[in-house]
């Protein structure tokens, strides 16, 4: 069991589990209602707050949803290692707050942007962008939304699992509750995000639609630390990047060193008596892997069977857990390019949206840009049920799998159908250009219209085409999609490479594993303990 700062008896930690939920839903909800309302219109804010041209604000906002993702390894590593989740959250959360406010300020404060295009007197119909200073301070309200994403994001749904015992039936119950409220408020902050508070942004004004979603997220620092005194507070016990430093680091020390003939006998393979991993088989794929956990006689082993020094010896079960991560390391980069796809469509389909005709029906009512990404919310809205209910069960009479389909079958379809849905894009951006140019009456605002990668891809097509122009309708968005298809061919083509060559886990196992398991607990007397 996981060390606990809470300690109701010696036994354990005194979990609150219900009593808790409020706190932690709560804090959730109104987190994910004022990070998603933020964020969820930007794009549209850069260009028509700071004039920015349609791809500079959408590198900007790649970049700094790139930021984000990798900032969740740092936040999630000095959570493990030193803060713990409960701190870490604390101080994200009101990083994140301070990020918003931040943000707000740019759109209250006229100094803190420039002046709306076509304003000024001699100077009307011209358009100035953003002073560095003014840049400037938009982008350390960015960045203090980076460290608070970077904080919340890889200790939101763990520290909610924290507050339940999940050695008893009741606990875990309410750790699949907490899921499952998780996501729907989750939805529920989407929802609102992308109509109402998207709508007050577009409609109303800016510095009230941002102070919005500033406001909940302060609501939620204020629920957040509310719940301080019951908290069930896990101690970090180590960051997992550690262990994988130490395996690396140890082989390559070992790197003269033999392999024994029946490693699965002669491999050191102690295991912690508190260890909740579940055990691996040991697999023949990375051979050079295992030289970690060769014993030499320069190696120590303490009298509990553990090491002496983990950057000299490791166990082959933390070989192995390293063998997995390297095995996912193919896929990994089958997602990069899948997720290019995804990033691009989302961001461009706003600068379609405000090139088109965005009437609701006959009335005067029109649909903010950033809204029409609800469409996808509301598909997989729809869709999941039928999957789940329908279709798996389907699958597996067809199959004979219980979910009808392997993990890596169902990535497959799916970059299958994201090759479909860039040609349906494509094919609908060039129908909505032929009619934006034959009537130009309909949705004309010129000037307006992971991530790392899809920002860099951006780039290097504007730079060498004109497909990507501020005037979608002067440029070729549909070929940029259809090219984004192509890859996205390539894509599937290596992914089928890589499944042939992937291995599930403990698929390659060794019937010298029982003699492994039988053995390691008598290792350590083979070498003088320290």
């Amino acid at each position: 069991m996981e060390k606990t700062e809470n300690q109701a008896t010696s036994n354990g930690p005194n979990y609150r589990g219900i009593k808790a939920m409020p706190f932690v839903i709560g804090n959730e909800t109104f987190e994910k209602l004022g990070t998603i309302g933020t964020s969820s219109n930007l794009l549209v804010y850069l260009t028509s707050v700071f004039n920015l041209k349609s791809i500079t604000a959408t590198n900007i906002i790649n970049v700094f949803n790139g930021t984000c993702n990798f900032g969740t390894l740092l936040g999630a590593f000095l959570s493990d290692t030193y803060f713990g989740r409960y701190k870490t959250l604390g101080f994200a959360s009101v990083s994140s707050f301070s990020g918003m406010l931040v943000l707000t300020l740019t759109a209250a404060i006229s100094k803190l942007h420039p002046p709306q295009c076509g304003s000024g007197g001699e100077e009307a119909g011209r358009c100035f962008g953003p002073t560095p200073w003014q840049m400037a301070f938009l982008f350390s309200g960015f960045g203090l939304l980076v460290v608070g994403a970077s904080g919340i994001r890889p200790c939101n749904l763990p520290f909610g699992a924290d507050q339940f015992n999940p050695n008893t039936e009741s606990g875990k119950r309410g750790i699949s509750s907490f899921f499952n409220w998780y996501y729907c408020t989750y939805t529920f902050a989407v929802m609102i995000s992308l109509t109402t508070i998207v709508y007050v942004q577009s409609n109303v004004s800016w510095s009230l639609g941002l102070a919005i979603p500033t406001i909940l997220m302060f609501l939620s620092c204020a629920v957040f630390f509310a719940g301080t005194r019951i908290y069930v507070k896990v101690i970090p016990m180590g960051s997992p990047l550690t262990s994988i430093s130490q395996v690396i680091v140890a082989a390559f020390k070992k790197r003269q060193v033999e392999l024994p003939k029946q490693p699965w006998i002669s491999l050191f393979n102690h295991v912690p008596s508190n260890s909740i991993n579940s055990r691996i088989a040991y697999t023949k794929q990375f051979r050079f892997l295992n030289k970690a956990a060769v014993i030499t006689s320069n190696d120590s082993i303490k009298a509990d069977g553990s090491t002496a020094d983990p950057w000299k010896l490791c166990s082959i079960q933390q070989v192995e857990e390293v063998k997995c991560v390297v095995r996912l390391i193919p896929m990994w980069a089958v997602g990069l390019i899948y997720y290019v796809s995804v990033v691009q469509q989302q961001n461009y389909a706003v600068f379609q949206a405000l090139q088109s005709d965005r009437r609701l029906g006959k009335s005067n009512f029109h649909i903010p840009a950033a809204s029409y990404i609800i469409f996808a919310m509301l598909a997989i809205t729809i869709w999941l049920p039928i999957y789940d209910r329908i279709l798996v069960p389907w699958l597996g009479r067809l199959t004979g799998k219980e979910d009808g389909l392997t993990l890596l079958q169902k990535v497959g379809i799916g970059l299958i159908i994201s090759v479909f849905a860039l040609l349906i894009s494509g094919f609908i951006e060039d129908r909505r250009r032929i009619i934006a140019l034959t009537e130009p009456t309909l949705g004309s605002v010129p000037g307006k219209g992971s991530s790392y990668l899809s920002s860099f891809f951006s780039s290097m097509i504007h730079r060498t085409t004109e497909w990507l122009g501020d005037d979608l309708n002067k440029g070729r968005l549909d070929y940029f999609y259809y090219l984004i298809a192509a890859l996205e061919m390539f894509n599937f083509v290596y992914f089928l490479i890589c499944a042939q060559w992937y291995k599930y886990k403990g698929s390659d196992s060794n019937p010298g594993e029982m003699t492994l398991e039988m053995n390691h607990n008598n290792q350590h007397e083979q070498i003088p303990a320290v």
